[in-house]
This record gives C-alpha cells, sequence and structure tokens, in this order.
C-alpha cells in the first residue's frame, strides 16, 4: 500500500525532470518560440502532463533555467575526481551547452534578467561559486595561474558565446576555451602569478552570466 501512495508521486518527478531534460534540448534548438507540444513530444509526455507541472510558458523557462544552474553546480562536484584542469575544462564546455539554451529563451528571460531579479542573483551566485572551487583546485595543484576572478572568466565565456552567431558558434567557442585554458596553463608554466583575491571569494552581485 506504501509503495502503491508513493509511485505517482516518484511518476510525477520523473515526468518533470523529463519535460525539463527536453525543453532544454528543444528551447537550444528552436529558440523560445518552439512549441510546448514539441516539448511534449521531445518528453514522450502528454500536453496535460506538462501544463500539470508548468501551467504558462514563462513557468517553464525559469524551471529551465533553474535546473540547468543546478546541474553545473552538480557537475562541479562531480569533477572532483578529475584532474583539475581537465575538470575546469569540463565545466567550461557544459556551460556552454547552458548558454545555447539561455540564446533559444533570451527573449523569454528578458523580463527576469535584470539586476535584483532573484532567479539571476543567485544563480550568477551559485555559478561562480562552482567555477571559482575548480579554479581554486587547479590553482593549488599549480596546474594554473590566472589574473580573473571567476566572475571576470565566466563574463569571458558569455562574451565569447554571445558574439557568435553563426550556425556552429558552438564548436567555434569549445575551440575559444581550448585557447583560454591553455593560455592559462601556459601562464603557469612561465611564472606568471595571480594578483587577486583567491577565485571563490569573488562573487559578483550582478548578473553577469547573461
Amino acid at each position: 500500500m506504501t509503495e502503491a501512495v508513493r509511485r505517482p508521486r516518484a511518476d510525477a518527478e520523473r515526468n518533470r525532470a523529463r519535460v525539463l531534460d527536453a525543453a532544454n534540448t528543444v528551447f537550444a534548438a528552436g529558440g523560445a518560440d518552439a512549441s510546448l507540444e514539441a516539448v511534449a513530444r521531445e518528453a514522450r509526455v502528454g500536453i496535460g502532463t506538462l501544463y500539470r507541472h508548468f501551467p504558462c510558458r514563462q513557468a517553464l523557462f525559469d524551471a529551465v533555467y533553474r535546473h540547468e544552474v543546478q546541474r553545473l553546480v552538480e557537475l562541479a562536484e562531480a569533477l572532483g575526481s578529475e584532474p583539475p584542469v581537465e575538470a575546469l575544462r569540463q565545466w567550461m564546455y557544459a556551460n556552454v551547452g547552458f548558454i545555447a539554451t539561455k540564446k533559444g529563451m533570451s527573449a523569454a528571460l528578458a523580463q527576469v534578467a535584470q539586476a535584483g531579479s532573484e532567479l539571476m542573483v543567485v544563480s550568477v551566485a551559485q555559478l561562480t561559486q562552482a567555477l571559482g572551487s575548480l579554479l581554486d583546485r587547479a590553482s593549488a595543484a599549480g596546474e594554473i595561474s590566472t589574473e580573473l576572478a571567476p566572475g571576470h572568466l565566466l563574463r569571458a565565456l558569455v562574451g565569447l558565446c554571445y558574439v557568435q552567431e553563426s550556425p556552429d558558434w558552438q564548436e567555434s567557442v569549445l575551440r575559444l576555451v581550448d585557447v583560454l585554458i591553455d593560455g592559462l596553463v601556459a601562464r603557469r608554466e612561465r611564472g606568471g602569478g595571480a594578483f587577486c583575491a583567491p577565485f571563490s571569494a569573488a562573487i559578483p552581485t550582478e548578473p553577469c552570466a547573461g
């Protein structure tokens, strides 16, 4: 009886997760104008199931944004067993994918993407903290040297993504991420030092994450 009571809740959680994953894929490819029916098809759920979890389009956009931020936070923790520079590289790669989704939802997120927005302020702090932990680990291992606080590096990544408009922009940005990280490593090998405070201490309050 207990299992029978719990199963619908577990099913609902799985359906919600499937909708969020599907929305991430659909919005990254088709933008904010992509239909919710397309999201439901990608998730393999009925449109009624989608609306039960997300009563309006904006609610889905916000949930996708929060979900992807949380994924990046968890990824930074999961990469703790990877070599520090490789962990940093993988996290930066994953963030490019997140920004692709944000670009697809940019018009829909415009009304919340402003200084003082709880969604943006909290998300930026979480992303900057996650990136700072990876930078701190690589620096402590003596593998990189940087004069960039994590907020600055995050801004640089966002800038690289938003100036690219070609269909293959993600591939181009990933190559530039490699150049950027290799540059941090090369600077360490040349004996370059950092003048900033520990990376994780520099958390901006404005929405630099785009």
